[in-house]
């Protein structure tokens, strides 16, 4: 029995890092930030970090402890950390896990904190008994600057749950309750049996949203409140849900688009389509303004996307079961053309998608 309260860090203080260690430092937990942008680093140092939210009651600063990614050896000298979240962009996985995984405790281990499905690479270097999952649904963040967070959306509390923390085998562990009691500090959560569910449900709506914001930078709302993206968002939904069906996961409805009406509005039922066309409005309707998902604040900074892991990986996974992801493959493709420079940013890019008319 550990006779501490665990020493927690987080690989990752950005938008979604940034945010659950700092409001987790606030409320008395032994937290240190690991970054890999110096300016932000030392913006927390001399500041701490800011966050606001979609009320005043929700703007904060924390002074929190951050760490450069080179100065980690000085975890050496340090007890060792308990639980490390990692919060970094799906293809830096595997190097966040090499960098902390040194510096566990017997006990210690990771908590997978990002978009995606990144336990199996998580794994891959501390093994499955170290890794943990967790979903983080409607947070809606944003670094929009170093040192400060910007939440776009309203807080989860008892209408929303925020955080499905789950352990890969389904089972609730007393460790899987720890950490769901540790980051009820920044917003709602509960431990789940459905990892893998809720990690393909929250995959559905990243796929609907990141990467179409990315390849034309629009904001969320433009891209859900303009008739044509807002049904190629739908296409790409519906065929999320058929390949995660098709791979035997448990999928949950997310923001009030359930699966299979999701799925037939991308092929073809009207009725289903008002339905979802309508939900999404609606969600616009309780969103900032100036809300971005992460993909499309990457190409605003010229940062590379998650489009391998999210659309890419629809494609990837629906090849292996024999569903095909047209719509998924083609914006894929338009994605990593943007990134490359090789055309800019606009709605004229999805101009002549005919989908959905």
């Amino acid at each position: 029995m550990n006779p501490h309260p665990p020493r927690i860090v987080f690989v990752g203080a950005g938008a979604i890092g940034g945010y659950a260690g700092a409001l987790m430092r606030r409320a008395g937990h032994d937290v240190t930030l690991i970054d890999a942008w110096p300016e932000h680093v030392e913006t927390v140092r001399a500041r701490g970090l800011s966050i606001d939210g979609m009320t005043p009651a929700e703007s904060v600063t924390v002074d929190v402890p951050i760490l450069h990614v080179c100065d980690v050896q000085q975890l050496a000298r340090e007890r060792p950390v308990d639980i490390a979240f990692i919060a970094v962009k799906s293809y830096d996985t595997e190097w966040a896990a090499h960098l902390i995984r040194p510096y566990l405790a017997t006990g210690g281990f990771c908590v997978s904190l990002q978009n995606s499905i990144n336990e199996e690479r998580l794994a891959s270097v501390v093994g499955w008994g170290r890794t943990l999952g967790c979903a983080v649904s409607l947070l809606a963040a944003e670094l929009d600057r170093p040192g400060h967070v910007q939440r776009n959306i309203p807080m989860g509390g008892e209408q929303h749950t925020v955080y499905r923390v789950g352990e890969a085998h389904g089972r609730i562990t007393p460790r899987a309750e720890q950490v769901a009691a540790l980051l009820r500090a920044a917003d709602s959560a509960k431990v789940t049996p459905n990892l893998w569910g809720e990690r393909w449900s929250k995959l559905i709506i990243n796929v609907m949203r990141n990467g179409l914001s990315a390849a034309t930078g629009m904001t969320g709302n433009e891209r859900d409140l303009a008739r044509p993206t807002r049904r190629i968002s739908i296409a790409l939904g519906a065929e999320a849900v058929r390949v995660g069906q098709a791979l035997g996961y448990a999928i949950m409805g997310q923001q009030g688009l359930e699966p299979e009406t999701l799925a037939r509005a991308g092929e073809g039922s009207t009725d289903a389509l008002a339905e979802i066309e309508d939900v999404l409005i609606r969600l616009a309707q309780h969103r900032g303004g100036e809300q971005r998902p992460s993909m499309g604040q990457d190409m605003r900074k010229g940062r590379r996307t998650e489009i391998d892991y999210l659309n890419g990986l629809i494609v990837t996974e629906g090849a292996k079961v024999g569903v095909a992801a047209p719509v998924n493959a083609r914006l894929v493709e338009l994605v990593r053309r943007v990134e490359r420079g090789e055309v800019a940013p606009s709605p004229d890019r999805v101009a002549d998608w005919k989908v959905l008319e």
